[in-house]
């Protein structure tokens, strides 16, 4: 589809995706799903990782094996519902730091308006995960990565859980260095910028405040 895309399609995040789109799930069971399928696909995104070898003293013996080869990393969500993803890339990189970056949707224009954004000071020196749940229009996320490339990243990578053709098409459009990582493309946006069949609005579900 496009080259810079991943469809992480494994048979654990299509099950827990199923789950998540349930009008029944309550925002307990919700949240704990975002943070699964965000470790799930952080899974995937971080496969590229550059390794060194070392060499160890196990209990039995001397064994010559790999460790990641100091890469620093940062998790950045897009404000709010991003939030539900960060545990989830934590619970694989603990030592990533955190930024933040908000925007929202203007329901007239739907062009998203930047609010917030606070980034790790030695950006410059790590390779960041910029993570949301939805990717509705694109423009939030086209955005937001936008803003983080000012401040002169190692790498960028794009994370979210799901995805409408539209936004997809006009995200890797605006950034084919940026790689994506997506559970699943749904049908279509309706006529108010939402994802379809998509699993509703994922702040609102993850924070309880549908």
């Amino acid at each position: 589809m496009y080259d810079n895309l991943f469809i992480a399609d494994h048979p654990l995040i299509q099950h827990k995706l199923t789950l998540l789109r349930d009008k029944e799930t309550g925002s307990k069971e919700f949240r704990e799903l975002v943070e699964e399928i965000a470790m799930l696909i952080c899974y995937e995104a971080t496969r590229s990782l550059p390794l060194k070898e070392v060499e160890i003293e196990t209990p039995v013996g001397v064994a010559r094996t790999k460790v990641i080869q100091g890469r620093k990393m940062a998790v950045v969500p897009i404000l709010r519902a991003g939030l539900g993803m960060v545990d989830g890339v934590l619970n694989l990189v603990p030592a990533a730091k955190v930024g933040h970056i908000g925007l929202y949707r203007d329901p007239e224009t739907l062009r998203p308006v930047e609010y917030y954004c606070k980034l790790p000071a030695d950006i410059p020196e790590r390779d960041v995960f910029v993570v949301d749940p939805m990717l509705a229009t694109g423009g939030s996320a086209i955005d937001a990565v936008s803003t983080i490339k000012k401040s002169n990243p190692k790498s960028i990578k794009f994370m979210c859980i799901l995805a409408a053709p539209e936004g997809m098409k006009d995200f890797c459009e605006a950034h084919p260095d940026v790689q994506v990582y997506c559970g699943a493309i749904d049908e279509r946006l309706d006529d108010h910028g939402y994802i379809l069949p998509g699993l509703g609005d994922a702040g609102d579900r993850i924070f309880g405040t549908r």
